[in-house]
């Protein structure tokens, strides 16, 4: 039989908000979803090279890894996300060029130090269930890639001595032991993470930057200011969801994984 080029490969889109392009300019009535998502400009990033790629996302803002697993947020055909994915992945085997995946933030229960234990033991739970799962459907040959995440508290450096405070103990007592324990699951399934910490420097406290409007700061405060709405003011903000820009970097960093051996 012979190939067909002009048939339809797909990009499966999985996870929360961010999978969904959330922002604070997207209407109401579709939870603030947008088409200048990460997943949205991905696609674009990957139709240079893949013409009939089609976009297949089934994100949902809010999702957990335990709702990811048992639904309750929306409705699936299928039930849950998880299993809407499986269930896409046998139906289009040999038909999926990658999937990306963005989940485990909001397990966290609260925005404090102390609720990290509880989200991180819910991660531990449920991401390898998910991971499995997802491996098993679309088989060995398909790239299934997670993200790390950026630190949405770092633009609280802005409110003074003790914003700054709260903005370190974010990235070292949160973002960093988070995404290293997600790093972690990652590797144990043999599956790569795109390096959105990274892509936001968020760890980098110590090169300062021209932020316009405040003066120098922090690369980082710079990056979270300018790629998230955290320090705007309403009626678009603080928002804690990447902006356009944002999701552009989430997007290259995913880009950098998948395509980089093209």
């Amino acid at each position: 039989m012979a190939f067909d080029d002009s048939a339809p490969t797909y990009y499966l889109s999985l996870g929360d908000s961010l999978a969904t392009g959330v922002q604070p300019t997207g209407r109401e009535e579709t939870q603030f979803r947008t088409n200048e998502g990460y997943a949205d400009q991905l696609a674009a990033i990957a139709r240079q090279t893949l013409p009939n790629l089609r976009t297949v996302n089934l994100g949902y803002p809010g999702e957990s890894t335990t709702t990811m697993i048992g639904g309750g947020l929306t409705s699936y055909p299928h039930g849950s996300q998880l299993d809407e994915a499986v269930s896409f992945l046998r139906e289009h085997r040999g038909s999926v060029e990658f999937v990306t995946l963005d989940i485990g933030f909001n397990d966290i229960p609260a925005y404090t130090v102390e609720a990290i234990p509880v989200g991180l033991a819910s991660i531990s739970r449920n991401l390898p269930r998910i991971l499995e799962r997802l491996q098993r459907a679309a088989g060995p040959q398909v790239p299934i890639v997670g993200m790390t995440i950026y630190d949405p508290f770092l633009t609280l450096w802005l409110q003074g001595p003790e914003g700054r405070e709260i903005a370190k103990v974010s990235v070292w007592d949160a973002i960093v032991p988070i995404n290293a324990h997600i790093r972690e699951i990652y590797r144990a399934f043999g599956l790569q993470l795109a390096d959105v910490q990274g892509a936001f420097r968020t760890t980098d406290f110590d090169t300062i930057v021209e932020l316009p409007k405040v003066g120098r700061v922090p690369v980082n405060v710079a990056r979270a200011c300018e790629w998230t709405r955290g320090a705007a003011p309403p009626p678009l903000g603080p928002d804690f969801h990447a902006n356009a820009r944002g999701y552009r970097a989430i997007a290259e960093a995913f880009a950098a994984v998948l395509f980089s051996g093209q």
